[in-house]
């Protein structure tokens, strides 16, 4: 079901025009060639964690990526990292099932920036940047800038997982379809209102389920994380040096669990309580989403009355955008895109700007618009979360985050479920909860069971890991991150930002990088519980 909230780390970089966002973008420029048919042949899910699987054949462990050009990659903000400036891209090959390592295949996409200072190069540094569902390809080639400082000693790697983007990609729906399902109500009011989300879901598993059926046992996270590992044999590096955010903290923490002798030096940013149930995870995300717009909602109010007309405090700016959001379910508003602003796409365009603080400017030009009856900006920053391009194409972003959620937890939640829970959800946040709630269903119906050893973390024995969270995180609550650390255990080590935004690193606060990029460039790990301000 559409929803605003997710675990994505989404930037809004097509909108830096009007505000100069330096955030990446992970909706831009999606692979059109990727698709389904390239799983080679079905395979049973093996339900495994990967720790048992039998070993792998020379035809993966012995392959070596096959580096040229790249097409298609965005190219905003410009690349200034690269000996030349130009990445190289490749494809791979890793099993589908890992407990049939010799069976079929599925391909991953990679990218390249070699290391500026090759004589003094560690090795490969292997990006994720959340999701489930963001293209690391196409994410890290437009924000390799900001890591010009690792990419002295590293070559920077962006992959799509398994799923995503141009590596073997689940599919869902077209874009007309999604055009109808990204609009569609995802608050209920009655009973019929309950009906036509519960058959538009329905009818999104089908199709899923007829796109990608071969596929969608085999895109959750523990074989994404077994492919890391492939990723680094086929790059020769003895160990996995890794950056991730948002989910990639998750998707990195379940590597050292399943791995735990090949882990390098790894941070993983915006960090996720993985064993924290749906309901919890969901609830806790649109509570902190409400802060967010209550952070959002102070800025407002001080820029006066003609940029902010939604009110003078934040208490009345709050309500102002809950009265907006919520006239949107009976008057959609117009848009010069010729579609209509609908309150769920209301919803995910105020939600996508408070991802990042640099985006609030645009959320309060968007809100006056809209209060003027025009709904174009938040519409185009509904666009941007949803991985919908100017020509009207999606990238597969909400298949891969709906395809990986359902691979990676048991958990299949009822009407009942939600209706019991919604007065909690409410209470934790006006604007967002309902939609979170109903969000809950998603998995409902889904073909396959689903696998809960994703949630196992637990890395005692791996080497140093920094684990980074923001106290302003809107979209992965603070408090995951001190739990996410202690989970991993053994000599994983907090870095706390007292700052605003999803993640902590691309904010660019100076003694964040600072902290990152000493324990990166020189093993320097950080005292446990440090903090930026």
């Amino acid at each position: 079901m559409p929803t605003a909230l997710a675990l994505t780390f989404f930037g809004l970089s097509g909108c830096s025009g009007a505000d100069g966002v330096a955030t990446p973008s992970a909706t831009r420029s999606a692979a059109r060639e990727a698709s389904s048919s390239e799983v080679t042949s079905a395979a049973s899910p093996s339900g495994s964690s990967g720790r048992a699987a039998p070993p792998l054949p020379a035809s993966i462990t012995g392959q070596r990526p096959s580096w040229g050009p790249c097409s298609g990659l965005p190219t905003n903000p410009p690349i200034t990292t690269g000996r030349n400036g130009t990445p190289s891209c490749a494809r791979i090959k890793v099993p589908l099932d890992y407990a049939q390592p010799g069976g079929a295949t599925v391909e991953l996409a990679l990218l390249r920036f070699p290391a500026t200072d090759p004589a003094h190069r560690i090795g490969s540094l292997l990006f994720n940047f959340g999701g489930p569902g963001a293209s690391g390809t196409d994410t890290l080639a437009e924000s390799a800038g900001q890591f010009q400082g690792l990419a002295k000693r590293y070559d920077l790697v962006g992959f799509d997982p398994r799923g995503v983007g141009r590596s073997t990609a689940v599919r869902c729906l077209d874009d007309r379809a999604l055009d109808r399902y990204t609009a569609s109500d995802a608050t209920p009011d009655d009973a019929s209102e309950e009906k036509a989300l519960i058959d538009e879901d329905a009818a999104y598993i089908r199709s899923c389920a007829g796109n990608s059926g071969a596929l969608l046992p085999h895109v959750g996270t523990t074989s994404a994380a077994r492919d890391m590992d492939v990723v680094r044999t086929v790059l020769g590096d003895a160990k996995l040096h890794y950056f991730g955010i948002s989910y990639g903290t998750w998707l990195g923490a379940n590597n050292a669990h399943q791995l735990p002798g090949n882990v390098g030096r790894a941070v993983l940013d915006g960090a996720v309580d993985t064993r924290i149930s749906g309901i919890d995870l969901a609830l806790q995300q649109a509570a902190a989403f409400q802060r967010a717009l209550g952070n959002f909602a102070q800025y407002c109010a001080k820029l006066g009355a003609t940029q902010c007309p939604m009110g003078t405090d934040k208490d009345a700016v709050v309500a102002s955008v809950q009265k907006l959001l919520d006239g949107l379910d009976a008057r959609p508003l117009p848009t010069q895109q010729k579609r209509q602003l609908t309150q769920s796409l209301g919803e995910t365009g105020v939600s996508a700007a408070l991802y990042d603080q640099t985006s609030w400017k645009i959320l309060a030009q968007g809100l006056a618009n809209a209060q003027r009856g025009d709904g174009t900006l938040l519409l185009m920053l509904a666009d941007l979360q949803n991985g919908r391009e100017d020509d009207g194409h999606y990238a597969n972003l909400l298949a891969a985050y709906t395809a990986v959620s359902c691979a990676d937890t048991t958990e299949r939640y009822t009407v009942q479920d939600v209706r019991r829970e919604l007065p909690r959800f409410r209470k934790a946040s006006p604007v967002f909860g309902p939609s979170a709630a109903w969000s809950l269903l998603s998995c409902t119906g889904w073909p396959y069971r689903g696998d809960d050893a994703a949630k196992e973390v637990s890395a005692p024995s791996a080497a140093p890991i920094v684990v980074v969270g923001n106290v302003g995180d809107p979209a992965t609550p603070y408090a995951w991150a001190p739990a996410l650390t202690k989970e991993i255990g053994g000599r994983a080590a907090l870095l706390t930002l007292k700052g605003q935004g999803h993640g902590a690193y691309l904010t660019g606060d100076r003694c964040v990088v600072d902290t990152v990029n000493s324990y990166l460039l020189d093993g320097t790990v950080p005292p446990s519980g440090k903090t930026c301000s």
